[in-house]
């Protein structure tokens, strides 16, 4: 076993605590990461307030992650040491469903191994998460970080980011495509960015006016804020694409009147039981669908489109020793956009 540390959740509170934990010693297909930056998501507070109320197995969270290789299995050819690779929140699948043969083993019928807090196909340990200063992940669940990108702020793309794109890129938006993006915060920045570079006509959906400097930083044409009857009915049925990144329970209904003849709602935010009138779709043959995470062969794609277009998230870069802190202000919806992790600090 190889031993590297990290931070853990308390039982005892929200709190994570500094610890030392072992990993796996190396498998053919491994590769040993150092893990540089970790972006901090809005499940891992969501899965630490879980371990607080319910228990259970060790919790090291983390999912979203850039860093470079230190060792390799003997059977691995993509990588050497010293390469950048990125790790998203997929670090196994069953590989032979009909979804993973179509590379999106984000929705394989077995349920992917995620990076924390998930079942290792081999020997049923659960899998701990890149809050940490080494991760061990099968090297076909690992991709190049293209020369260009900064890996700090490169981080946040291998969830939030793929979250975002997966759809876009369903929805066939590209120049000429109308899109509006509910909300604009970890993952509504990102959306915006990469419509933007798409080619796509492109407006920010707000509770308030305060993010109209940062929406047009972004690329967007336009800001309505969503509590403005008149600015959402001069908007109506404008959209052909409609990403609703909103992460609570909310009424679909005012986002659905902005999509436009045979558009599309993509909600990736909340995916929680939502409740919507017939009506709303029907008028119009408009189409609710969702998205989540991202499959092998689209993660490698927007890795380089991001790499061309220069797109990364907007972050706020914080030593390791402050992850508390980070959890504390993302519970607040205090940071623009994305909490990263430089892990630094772990010797």
């Amino acid at each position: 076993m190889r031993t590297t540390v990290g931070w853990q959740a308390d039982r005892g509170g929200t709190a994570l605590r500094r610890v030392s934990f072992e990993r796996r010693d190396l498998r053919a297909d491994d590769i040993a990461v150092r893990v540089d930056y970790c972006g901090v998501c809005h499940t891992d507070l969501h899965s630490i307030h879980a371990y607080r109320d319910n228990g259970g197995a060790p919790l090291v969270p983390g999912h979203e992650f850039t860093g470079v290789v230190t060792d390799i299995g003997r059977d691995v050819t993509r990588f050497a040491v010293g390469d950048a690779v990125a790790v998203g929140n997929i670090v196994d699948s069953c590989g032979a469903c009909a979804m993973c043969l179509k590379g999106q083993e984000n929705f394989c019928h077995e349920f992917p191994t995620l990076t924390y807090g998930g079942t290792d196909r081999h020997d049923g340990t659960t899998t701990l998460g890149a809050y940490s200063r080494e991760y061990v992940v099968r090297d076909g669940f690992a991709h190049p970080l293209p020369a260009g990108l900064d890996p700090a702020a490169a981080a946040p793309l291998l969830c939030a980011g793929v979250t975002v794109w997966e759809p876009l890129r369903a929805l066939g938006v590209g120049p000429g495509s109308r899109v509006a993006v509910v909300g604009l915060g970890g993952l509504g920045h990102l959306a915006v960015k990469f419509a933007v570079a798409l080619g796509a006509d492109t407006t920010v959906i707000s509770r308030s006016a305060d993010k109209a400097e940062d929406a047009r930083r972004f690329g967007a044409a336009d800001l309505v804020v969503s509590t403005d009857q008149e600015r959402m009915a001069a908007v109506k049925e404008r959209f052909d694409v409609v990403i609703d990144t909103i992460a609570v329970p909310h009424d679909l209904a005012p986002y659905l009147r902005l999509v436009a003849l045979d558009g599309t709602l993509s909600q990736v935010g909340y995916l929680g039981p939502v409740t919507v009138e017939g009506l709303d779709l029907l008028i119009g043959r408009k189409k609710l669908s969702s998205a989540g995470s991202g499959g092998r062969p689209e993660t490698a794609a927007m890795l380089e489109f991001c790499a061309e277009h220069g797109v990364t998230a907007d972050i706020e870069l914080v030593p390791s020793a402050r992850v508390n802190e980070a959890l504390d202000r993302l519970g607040r919806n205090d940071v623009r956009y994305r909490f990263v992790l430089d892990m630094a600090d772990l010797v």
